[in-house]
């Protein structure tokens, strides 16, 4: 295991470019199973998540070819899914929960798709009911076999339905999606999830040959296909890395520029840190964030404390919402971070306490902010990353704070960011990899 050795109170100061955004990499990378042609995938971020999928894939017969760092070319003519029923295969997917989105492609191209259990982050219970649902009355067979831990589900054939979500899942939405393209008939997806990661893919669905209209709303509609064919696409940056950069140079930079954020992709994700009082340029397709010694919490119109809370797209993504409570520490005034979709994504908060925060856990879901206004400063401390998110938080807490911290578990960090102690150093971060 790795560790991250920190130095916290150098200024940082330079560029940070974002990598390709991690979802979307995810959902797009599962969609090369939809078709034997060629697809090329462009600005596809290097990170622990990733990787795992593309063993995966790999396992399974695709052919995948590196083109450079962060393009690579996809072959999946040579499936050979027997291999679903494989230890090797259940050992390879558990480790990753973005492997639940290879069934709906292997599902409509060989009306088989099997899943262990998956793995992922420890943020509480996040269910796959509205995947299996969905194939259901899709027409596919859903069997659960206890003894052998595995998801399967099963059609001879598949016909267009109607799909009323029970809720608005990024990844049931693609799930759902990409069977959908190549089953015949019309299929309508209602609640269906409408973040930018959604309409990159319902893009290049589209370009592969794909018939899907209503692109970032929440009612789609695809009309079958016989066959899909190849296409290139590439990546969007990463809104949550561009808001984890925001918070970063909010706490502990002294002049930072995000370079090429695709600024129309980030919904409300910088107004979130304008109600934190933090001030951020938009210069043509990049953020410059300079250096703030005092910001303020905006209050609501009555002058009560304000909430922040996560919501489905458009709403506020609930993977800033650590990052925004870390930024808060250091505010002026308070705010309520009110996470609602995982209910154990704030027990991290623990960590910056034993660092100096004020801090207020309420309950599983909702923590209230005492902001310092710098009249102190968070202390190094050690502790572990139990997240993607959280590790960042965490890891951005211990730049600012004054001291040494030692962050453990970071391959959880990995999973989600590419290179992140490199591309910290050169700004000024005093960070080290530790490997044990």
């Amino acid at each position: 295991m790795s560790t991250f050795e920190i130095k916290g109170g150098e200024k940082l100061k330079g560029e940070l470019v974002p990598q390709g955004a991690k979802n979307e990499a995810l959902q797009v990378i599962c969609a090369t199973l939809l078709t034997p042609e060629k697809i090329t995938i462009r600005n596809i971020p290097y990170i622990r998540d990733v990787s795992k999928l593309l063993e995966l894939l790999e396992f399974l017969g695709v052919s995948i070819q590196k083109e450079k760092k962060s393009t690579y070319i996809f072959h999946s003519s040579n499936i050979e899914i027997d291999l679903l029923h494989s230890p090797e295969f259940k050992e390879k997917s558990a480790s990753l929960r973005g492997s639940i989105m290879i069934i709906g492609p292997l599902l409509a191209r060989y009306g088989k798709g099997y899943i262990p259990k998956p793995g992922g982050d420890k943020i509480g219970r996040r269910r796959l009911d509205t995947h299996f649902i969905g194939f259901e009355k899709l027409g596919a067979r859903f069997i659960y076999d206890q003894n052998d831990g595995f998801y399967k589900v099963e059609s001879e054939s598949m016909k267009g339905a109607y799909l009323h979500l029970d809720e608005a899942s990024v990844t049931g939405t693609a799930n759902l999606l990409m069977a959908s393209v190549i089953t015949p008939g019309e299929t309508t997806i209602y609640n269906a999830a409408c973040e930018p990661y959604i309409q990159q893919l319902c893009r290049m669905l589209i370009k592969m040959g794909a018939q899907i209209t209503g692109l970032g709303s929440n009612l789609l509609k695809i009309k079958g296909v016989k066959e899909l064919g190849g296409c290139d696409h590439t990546i969007l940056p990463d809104m949550i890395e561009v808001g984890s950069f925001i918070g970063l140079a909010a706490i502990a930079g002294s002049g930072i520029t995000i370079k090429n954020v695709s600024y129309e992709n980030l919904g409300i994700i910088p107004d979130a840190f304008k109600q934190l009082g933090i001030k951020l340029e938009k210069q043509n397709d990049d953020i410059y964030i300079p250096e703030q010694y005092h910001y303020e919490i905006e209050t609501f119109i009555d002058g009560s404390i304000i909430t922040i809370s996560d919501g489905i797209w458009p709403g506020l993504t609930p993977d800033l919402l650590s990052i925004l409570l870390v930024v808060a520490i250091q505010a002026k005034g308070s705010v309520l971070i009110h996470q609602k979709m995982f209910e154990s994504r704030l027990f991290f908060v623990d960590k910056l306490i034993d660092m100096g925060a004020q801090i207020i856990l309420c309950d599983p879901h909702r923590a209230t902010v005492i902001g310092l206004n710098r009249q102190f400063k968070l202390r190094g401390t050690t502790m572990s990353s139990p997240d993607i998110r959280a590790g960042v938080a965490l890891l951005i807490a211990a730049l600012s704070a004054e001291g040494t911290s030692i962050i453990h578990n970071i391959e959880q960090i990995d999973r989600g960011y590419q290179e992140i102690d490199m591309r910290l150093r050169k700004i000024g971060a005093g960070i080290k990899r530790l490997e044990s």
